[in-house]
């Protein structure tokens, strides 16, 4: 499986620790994943996306990109292959205009399943699916549930609405994946952002989050700091940074682990929000 992390800040940060020097960054986690890496980074409103199919910790380009790239808004990928072949085109992050969009998980048996899947994807976006993934294909299943509540092409999306998006995506893969004989469930989750908010659900593979540290080491100079900078925070606090990581990395910040179905976002403001999981009805007994 493939490996996640995202960031958020109200400060153009550098990602180099995240990413390259922790005893968890992306780099050395790539020795299990090395089917190649991706980083998406957002500069004045706009994302650079840039991919590779050599493992993240062999790849110098990825050790200098980690190093120059400041960004308040950053995505990053590297892959093992259960879906498609190693190449450019099934790297994540995959991107559509402002959004980028990166998949850990699986659908076994694809093939079984893929022209049912396609039928959630609006026909004007079906020539946009380059790659042979089913991530990409259910990053274009979300971007056509969002389209139901807001105009892809439009700035600003309400979070409720990205949400309502995400969960029917969910609900509608697994209503065609899940339940399979002999096949195990599908593997969902997911991290997108527009560069002004950012969301991950745990669909089936760990994720962990950050909104906070022990103790900021830039305290004294931040001109952002703020006591939430070292507390925890509940539902519409307003936050500095989120993090979102495959595996907590060593150091300051505290972690906390989302539970399968649990989704955990900011909007483009910086409040926090988490949406539990769904609760299945219960049976009815006869």
């Amino acid at each position: 499986m493939c490996r996640l992390f995202g960031f958020r800040s109200v400060l153009h940060s550098r990602v180099h620790s995240s990413l390259v020097e922790a005893d968890n960054a992306l780099a050395v986690q790539s020795a299990c994943h090395p089917h190649g890496w991706g980083v998406a980074y957002y500069v004045g409103q706009v994302p650079h996306v840039l991919r590779s199919t050599t493992a993240a910790g062999t790849d110098h380009v990825f050790a200098r990109v980690s190093g120059v790239v400041t960004s308040q808004t950053v995505l990053a990928h590297i892959r093992k292959a259960t879906q498609g072949a190693i190449g450019p085109l099934n790297t994540h992050p995959f991107q559509h205009g402002r959004w980028t969009f990166a998949h850990n998980g699986d659908i076994p048996e694809l093939g079984q399943v893929r022209a049912a899947l396609l039928e959630h994807v609006q026909p004007r976006l079906r020539p946009f699916i380059l790659g042979e993934t089913d991530s990409e294909l259910l990053f274009h299943i979300f971007l056509s549930k969002l389209s139901d509540h807001h105009p892809l092409e439009r700035r600003g999306p309400p979070l409720a609405a990205v949400a309502h998006a995400m969960r029917d995506t969910v609900a509608a893969t697994r209503e065609i994946t899940d339940g399979r004989a002999g096949l195990k469930d599908a593997l969902l989750t997911f991290l997108v952002t527009d560069g002004d908010l950012m969301l991950a659900h745990q669909g089936g593979k760990e994720l962990h989050v950050s909104t906070h540290k022990s103790a900021c080491p830039e305290a004294a100079t931040c001109a952002f700091h703020a006591r939430s900078c070292e507390s925890a925070s509940v539902d519409y606090d307003q936050v500095n940074h989120l993090i979102i990581s495959s595996e907590p990395t060593q150091g300051h910040n505290v972690w906390s682990t989302l539970g399968e179905g649990d989704m955990v976002a900011v909007d483009a403001f910086m409040r926090l929000h988490r949406f539990p999981a769904p609760v299945s009805p219960s049976p009815t007994v006869a």
